[in-house]
């Protein structure tokens, strides 16, 4: 099995279309849309994702949840999401289990490489994701070329829909 770990703020610093939103004020929307390309990643990786965000951003106690079936974690006040990460990965680590870490913090890359994690920086994230956005597509593309027509016409609002609830969404 492998797992993606995922620093957070830091592949929202990085990569242009989630720095944008974070420039416009929209933190919220960035974290969102981050999450959003994380599910994508880990349904057609089948890796297991968990995104690690600092509490420094959005203040309280540490919290967990799962988005779209990707673990998200904010760290509790005082604890960076790299102190997180470590002990996360350095727990996640067995015979059978590969662990990546995302992040371009150079200090931390170095830190979970010693600890047996493998590293992947942003910009290897970003395009992992843009080859698997573009699979997706074309995968969608042949799926609707050899799709024979609904009996019934849906309209398409209807269809994404049903889109949505099959991905498991609301």
């Amino acid at each position: 099995m492998n797992i993606l770990i995922v620093d957070g703020y830091n592949m929202i610093g990085a990569w242009p279309e989630l720095r944008k939103l974070k420039e416009e004020d929209d933190l919220a929307a960035a974290r969102d849309l981050l999450i959003s390309k994380m599910a994508e990643y880990q349904g057609f990786t089948g890796d297991k994702v968990i995104i690690v965000f600092d509490a420094h951003l959005v203040q309280g106690n540490a919290k967990k949840y799962k988005n779209h079936q990707v673990e998200v974690i904010f760290t509790k006040e005082n604890e960076t999401a790299d102190e997180r990460i470590e002990r996360l990965a350095k727990s996640l680590i067995n015979v059978r289990t590969k662990v990546y870490v995302a992040t371009s913090d150079y200090t931390e890359q170095w830190t979970i490489f010693s600890q047996g994690a493998l590293r992947k920086s942003a910009r290897e994230l970003l395009m992992e994701m843009e080859s698997i956005e573009k699979a997706i597509s074309k995968k969608l593309q042949n799926m609707k070329e050899q799709t024979p027509a609904s009996r019934v016409p849906l309209p398409d609002e209807v269809a994404r829909i049903f889109e949505k609830w099959r991905r498991g969404q609301k």
